[in-house]
């Protein structure tokens, strides 16, 4: 059926033609919500939240707008409404200097106030860009630095550069979705852009992944694999640029340089007797792993942390080690692997 039929038969109640209508925009309904929150399970529930809404507000929708703009708009709102709520993401280096490779690891924070991975199938990534109006690629536009950079926009002014740069809204649509003018929009980007452009990288994960072949590429997933299989410090260190960054949310300690991380790699989780298995995946258009650690309790390697890579050349400028066990399911991974196999 068309649009226009499904839509006809949703408005008059068929639960299963409004299915079908807003299938095709959950996914990047779903990233669009992630960009706002910084959260997976944030979003979600935004993105359930907005469904609910859409289905009940049905009736009312008189096609004044196109289906795309009005779903949009839902979320934005549900999204800018969870904000009120919960308190700003941000990731370690965020949140304090670098710690001493000497001192104690410290308690975790309780408190939600990470960033978040997502896995790459969430997110309906496949394009380059959303439209041709859009300043960025999808997969660059959920990379972590990206998320980082866009939660220390005020709400609407990230809801303003995400519609705009990112899904490629013009003025007018934008303005419709926020209930705004198009003046206060353009006002609002160009806020936005002076303080997202200062936090990004000279160049995104995208580019970097870009310039390295296929070789270039297997030579840092198998390296980094291999000196974490086989508690390699200097291995691992070897992969490392000179600054790099070792984080490890909910843990807000982290490291920075490549001597510190193979202090404290070397004295924690690399020390005699803990043993580790590594299953590439992606996360946020970037490398990432899924890293079990052996359990005797257990007999099996359990789940630990979604490793993100973030790349500078063929050098690993940045771990984010997210210890979030909970989040292996969203990534298709099992909660633990077989000593062998």
């Amino acid at each position: 059926m068309s649009d226009s039929e499904l839509l006809e038969l949703a408005k008059a109640g068929d639960e299963d033609a409004f299915r079908n209508l807003v299938e095709p925009y959950r996914g990047s309904l779903y990233a669009h919500a992630y960009r706002m929150l910084g959260s997976a399970p944030d979003a979600e529930d935004a993105v359930q939240e907005s469904l609910l809404n859409a289905w009940r507000g049905l009736v009312r929708f008189e096609g004044r707008s196109s289906l795309r703009s009005w779903l949009y708009r839902i979320a934005t709102n549900a999204s800018l409404k969870l904000i009120e709520r919960r308190p700003k993401r941000v990731l370690p280096i965020d949140y304090g200097p670098p710690a001493d490779p000497g001192d104690p690891l410290g308690e975790p924070l309780v408190e939600a106030v990470w960033i978040e991975p997502v896995a790459d199938g969430r997110l309906g990534l496949d394009g380059g860009h959303a439209s041709p109006a859009a300043r960025y690629e999808l997969r660059e536009s959920v990379e972590l630095a990206f998320i980082a950079a866009l939660q220390y926009l005020p709400p609407r002014q990230r809801a303003v550069l995400i519609l705009r740069d990112v899904l490629g809204f013009s003025a007018r649509e934008a303005a419709e979705v926020l209930e705004a003018t198009s003046a206060s929009i353009d006002t609002a980007l160009q806020r936005a852009h002076q303080t997202v452009d200062e936090r990004l990288p000279e160049q995104d994960q995208q580019a970097t992944l870009q310039t390295l072949d296929d070789a270039d590429l297997r030579r840092v997933v198998d390296g980094y694999v291999d000196a974490w299989q086989r508690d390699d410090v200097d291995a691992l260190a070897a992969l490392l640029t000179e600054e790099a960054v070792f984080a490890m949310p909910p843990h807000a300690t982290w490291f920075r340089g490549r001597d510190a991380i193979a202090e404290f790699v070397r004295a924690v989780p690399m020390a005699a007797g803990n043993r580790w298995r590594l299953v590439p995946t992606r996360a946020n258009g970037q490398l990432a792993f899924g890293h079990y650690e052996w359990s005797e309790k257990r007999g099996a390697f359990v789940a630990h942390a979604i490793d993100v890579l973030t790349l500078r050349g063929d050098r690993i400028a940045e771990i984010t080690a997210f210890m979030e066990p909970g989040a292996f399911a969203r990534f298709g991974l099992p909660d633990e692997l077989p000593e062998e196999g």
